[in-house]
């Protein structure tokens, strides 16, 4: 899924909003994130902590957005490009008459099929009779191809390396080594960090995907996610929290900055790694690109979260700056 929702995605849209609902793939993302959380913490109201109702229900409630999404996706269309490359060109206008609403004469749609052919055409001259060795040689042997899959390939180690799934994955935690005592607080400041999350996504697609760029979103994201960290680490390092004591000043600058962080993360590394991911590669090469990306995101999710328990329990307050 988190291979081919990018790819899907691309190639049903319109030129004019790819960019656009590419990005929303981060933002649902973080909504069922989001949703997760909120679950956790109804269910820690109304049940007690040694229940096994606590771990069964968040459990349970993961089965409806799959059988929503297997439902839903059975009478989904196939994208017009795959279509087109399985020279079902007929199949293929239906269906972009279809999800462009619009007739079949209209100077857009034909354009826009004009254009899948014209890709395809040139896709088949350069490719020839290509295979998935070809191919993968073709990416890590021309050096424009292999710049595109090794950028890629850092996008998405950093976005991890961020942090920003070892507060996602143990922020509970994380917020009681901040002073924020009681499973219940936790996990409603829990659920903030993920309202937090949802609506500065939402306003970089609407506000800043196009209009600050890829590029300018990375860096003010990243320096913004610096700060962040930085005045955490300052204030464990200098001004920890004391076991029945309440929360200081600087403590509660500290869940600021948490929540600051997981924003200045949506408004860059978030959504616009898995725009770039799907922008940057030549046509044939974006499924293999896409990938890439997405198999590298994954398998840096893990490392984070098998090394974030580890270095909670034996690094201390260190761990944070």
């Amino acid at each position: 899924m988190a291979v081919i929702n990018p790819i899907y995605v691309t190639e049903n849209a319109p030129r004019g909003i790819r960019g656009l609902l590419t990005g929303m793939y981060q933002l649902f993302i973080v909504t069922g994130g989001m949703i997760a959380f909120w679950i956790n913490y109804a269910v820690s109201l109304s049940e007690s902590e040694d229940s096994a109702s606590m771990y069964i229900i968040p459990l349970a409630v993961q089965g409806i957005p799959a059988a929503l999404l297997f439902s839903l996706m059975v009478i989904a269309n196939e994208s017009p490009r795959y279509l087109a490359r399985k020279d079902r060109w007929e199949e293929a206008k239906k269906v972009l008459i279809r999800i462009r609403q619009l007739p079949e004469s209209h100077p857009y749609l034909q354009e826009e099929f004009q254009e899948i052919a014209h890709q395809l055409d040139e896709e088949k001259r350069l490719m020839g009779n290509a295979t998935f060795l070809s191919l993968q040689r073709e990416m890590w042997l021309v050096p424009s191809n292999r710049k595109r899959a090794l950028l890629s390939f850092l996008l998405m180690v950093c976005q991890q390396l961020t942090g920003t799934n070892a507060i996602n994955t143990y922020a509970p935690q994380i917020f009681k080594n901040l002073g924020i005592t009681g499973t219940s607080t936790s996990l409603f400041s829990t659920g903030i960090y993920g309202i937090v999350k949802v609506v500065s996504c939402v306003c970089f697609l609407l506000f800043m995907a196009d209009s600050l760029g890829r590029r300018r979103s990375l860096l003010v994201s990243s320096v913004g996610q610096a700060w962040c960290m930085f005045s955490i680490g300052l204030y464990v390092r200098f001004s920890p929290p004391v076991d029945g004591q309440p929360v200081p000043p600087a403590g509660y600058y500290a869940l600021v900055c948490i929540f600051v962080f997981a924003a200045f993360f949506q408004l860059g590394w978030g959504p616009a790694c898995w725009i770039l991911v799907s922008e940057i590669p030549a046509a044939r090469l974006r499924p293999m690109n896409v990938a890439i990306g997405a198999a590298t995101q994954w398998l840096f999710n893990f490392v984070v979260a098998k090394v974030v328990p580890l270095m909670l329990a034996n690094i201390g307050a260190h761990g944070y700056g």
